[in-house]
């Protein structure tokens, strides 16, 4: 009866061990396969270069505005990505758009987005807000 429990719970155990993996690598492939597709319009820069090359770019927090109150990029404009379809029109064509999230994630859909409405030069801050160690402003 023990051996069988045992059993039962190992097999439970890989399973969920199995499962995170997947997840993991399929998220992977997905962020790899998106950084990729959208190198022709921009694509992802490390910290130092968004904060060295960011004054002549639209900076845009895709944040909630909760988020962005307590912390954001200097000389960010709030964006946040539930209203994106709807403030997205705020943006000039002609300059760069930097776009950061938390934690890299929603940049990649927001690439996607701007891409498909004829922007040309979108960049992304690798790893989000959470990876910067640059200037920043809180409104508390």
């Amino acid at each position: 009866m023990f051996a069988a429990s045992t059993s039962n719970f190992l097999t439970i155990v890989w399973v969920v061990i199995a499962a995170i993996l997947i997840i993991w690598g399929g998220s992977w492939l997905y962020r790899y396969y998106m950084t990729k597709r959208y190198k022709s319009v921009g694509g992802e820069i490390d910290p130092e270069q968004f904060e060295t090359t960011m004054r002549k770019a639209q900076v845009v927090d895709l944040r909630e505005a909760t988020d962005f109150d307590k912390g954001h990029i200097l000389g960010a404009r709030n964006v946040p990505y539930t209203q994106f379809k709807e403030r997205v029109g705020g943006l000039r064509k002609d300059m760069p758009v930097y776009i950061y999230d938390a934690t890299g994630a929603l940049s990649l859909r927001a690439a996607g987005k701007l891409k498909k409405l004829g922007f040309d030069k979108i960049y992304w801050l690798k790893n989000g807000f959470d990876n910067w160690s640059g200037k920043t402003k809180s409104r508390h």
